[in-house]
């Protein structure tokens, strides 16, 4: 899945900020919109970076003078392209210690993807919030993982995710999610292909 399918601002009008505007008027627009993260715009160009830590950090009452967005904001920023992966967007985000990433389509800003982002596209990816069972099964010898998944397309099983793990034996366990079908065909026909079904999880 590619950041651009799972980006806040694809389906509507991308909130910004220019960098002469008031701190306080930054916290009020990120209220007012539930957001976290606010670019800060001026001529149509990215020139820096603002978070709710920001605001909380630097926002309080007995401050004698006003504080402008730009003697805040983040100007070494952390973008991504539109059309990298989410895996990548994710790496980027833990490495950095950052709550989002600022998205761009040749340089032009068009979006922000947070972690909340991709812990939901984890989460489609996987499947996890279908009516679904995992399959966990140590593979045998015959065929491999290949015909592990030919047996349970055969016997009507549709694959959502993969994943693996190791497992005791010093062999890899994978983990194989499937929409509901006849398990008790799937496993037996795995059974007589050499692999182990270790456990059925829903």
């Amino acid at each position: 899945m590619k950041v651009k399918h799972c980006m806040q601002g694809a389906r509507k009008k991308l909130v910004t900020i220019g960098r002469n505007a008031l701190l306080q008027e930054a916290g009020t627009m990120m209220k007012q919109h539930g957001i976290r993260h606010l670019p800060v715009v001026e001529d149509d160009q990215m020139v820096g970076f603002i978070t709710e830590s920001d605001i909380r950090h630097y926002a309080f009452p007995s401050m004698e003078r006003e504080i402008y967005v730009h003697e805040v904001m983040v100007r070494n920023i952390i973008t991504i392209n539109v059309n990298a992966t989410i895996e990548k967007a994710a790496r980027l985000i833990h490495d950095y210690k950052i709550g989002g990433l600022p998205v761009l389509d040749k340089k032009k800003l068009v979006g922000i993807i947070t972690a909340t982002d991709l812990l939901s596209a984890l989460i489609s990816v996987m499947g996890l919030l279908k009516a679904s069972t995992r399959i966990d099964v140590l593979v045998g010898k015959q065929g491999g993982v290949e015909d592990v998944t030919r047996v349970i397309k055969q016997h009507g099983g549709e694959i959502i995710s993969v994943s693996t793990e190791q497992h005791s034996s010093r062999k890899k366990l994978y983990g194989f999610r499937l929409e509901k079908c006849d398990f008790d065909e799937v496993i037996e026909a795995l059974e007589e292909r050499g692999h182990k079904v270790v456990a059925v999880v829903d």
